[in-house]
């Protein structure tokens, strides 16, 4: 579709997009979506499945018949139905996906700078299985559920047009589903234009700070917008410090450390295009900082923390921002190890009175757990450990309560010393 056709679909129509039918829970089942949770999966289903088009809207029954809610039906995926409300007058029409959308774009108007930001965050917005992000002027869009996959024209051009209701013209829409997480739906990856095609390097400007997002190749949707005020919170303690900024990606917290004015930034990423990158992201703020300030390194942090120790290099400040070391609850221990390792060498490399910031993404390393991993790794480093703040993902990723599954990053600064 042309960004004009996204403008003039009719997504406040009032045709009932939900199927004449239902599904019925077993007895003593559903403990999840009866807690608040959005997912009901596949072994609390009874009755009700059957003749049903996956991607359906269904209404979903409690084993006495007791009417819990509508949502999105998949034979093919372990979570059965995903639901998308809780009430019973509720018709699920376009003009209803229209409501939620524009309610998802005037929540994130009073909680973040919208400039780039997650105007539509799955389940925390009530939109199960898809998210869009905002990069000035253009978006892209990640679905990984077959129900909302069906959806997704009504819900970008629902996204067009509230945008343009505030006078914000869209320019490109880019789809990135190339998670193989959709195969679970019974979907393919797939990544292309979902508009007509553009340069695919949008510069964004984050913290005063300029970038260019890869839409096309970067990482999930081309950046990490989840650390914004993370990386802001870093400033103060970096400002005239020697940085090493570990797991650095395309330069985010290096390029943020650097335009607080710290004295030196090393940072280090196992990829070389990642590298590449954040080199020409620091040349975009010339006017900011000198670039020459900068080390950028591509190499192994596992390898590299203890390279440094044995080389007697300290840091005033050391920051790890790793990707996600466990996607299961079955490998936590595995990576509770791997979050050990780094956080005890990075403490080593650490000058008295200087400050760690460490965090972990993955939604299964809950945030008790990551607390006793540190506290371990600190021990071992023979480190004391002030926290100076807790933090998690900015607020246009919102944590619904009773939604588990949307409380996923914990991200820390603490001031290390030596043992007094």
């Amino acid at each position: 579709m042309t960004i004009r056709e996204y403008l003039e679909t009719d997504c406040r129509g009032e045709n009932n997009l939900a199927a004449p039918a239902s599904v019925r829970l077993k007895k003593k089942e559903g403990r999840t979506v009866k807690n608040g949770g959005a997912w009901v999966f596949d072994n609390e289903i009874d009755t009700g499945t059957e003749g049903i088009e996956n991607g359906a809207v269904v209404a979903v029954e409690d084993f006495d018949g007791f009417f819990m809610g509508y949502g999105i039906i998949n034979t093919q995926s372990r979570i059965r139905v995903r639901m998308l409300s809780r009430r019973r007058e509720t018709v699920i029409t376009p003009r209803f996906l229209y409501g939620r959308v524009k309610a998802a774009w005037e929540y994130r108007k009073k909680v973040i700078d919208t400039s780039s930001c997650r105007i539509v965050f799955g389940e925390a917005d009530f939109l199960p299985g898809i998210t869009v992000d905002k990069y000035e002027d253009v978006l892209v869009i990640e679905s990984l559920a077959l129900g909302t996959d069906r959806l997704k024209d009504l819900l970008l051009s629902a996204a067009v047009q509230v945008l343009s209701e505030d006078g914000i013209k869209i320019r490109g829409i880019y789809e990135r589903s190339d998670a193989r997480v959709r195969e679970k739906e019974g979907l393919s990856p797939v990544k292309g234009f979902l508009s007509e095609p553009f340069e695919t390097q949008v510069p964004i400007t984050e913290n005063g700070v300029r970038f260019l997002v890869d839409v096309e190749n970067g990482q999930k949707t081309g950046f990490f917008l989840d650390q914004k005020l993370n990386r802001r919170a870093v400033h103060s303690i970096c400002r005239g410090a020697d940085v090493l900024d570990c797991f650095t990606h395309t330069g985010s917290f290096a390029l943020n450390a650097a335009f607080a004015g710290a004295q030196s930034v090393r940072a280090i990423d196992a990829s070389d295009t990642a590298i590449a990158q954040a080199a020409r992201n620091a040349g975009l703020n010339r006017e900011n900082f000198d670039p020459a300030r900068l080390e950028w390194i591509c190499g192994d942090v596992f390898d590299f923390l203890p390279e440094e120790e044995k080389k007697g290099n300290l840091y005033d400040v050391v920051i790890l921002d790793p990707p996600a070391f466990t996607k299961s609850r079955q490998t936590i221990q595995n990576a509770s190890r791997g979050y050990r390792e780094i956080n005890h060498r990075a403490m080593r490399l650490i000058k008295d009175g200087g400050f760690l910031a460490t965090c972990t993404c993955s939604h299964f390393m809950e945030a008790e757990h990551f607390k006793r991993v540190i506290e371990a790794s600190a021990k071992d480093a023979h480190r004391r450990l002030k926290q100076v703040e807790f933090r998690t993902q900015a607020p246009d990723h919102p944590i619904l309560w009773a939604g588990d599954a949307s409380y996923y990053l914990k991200f820390y600064i603490f001031q290390v010393t030596e043992e007094k």
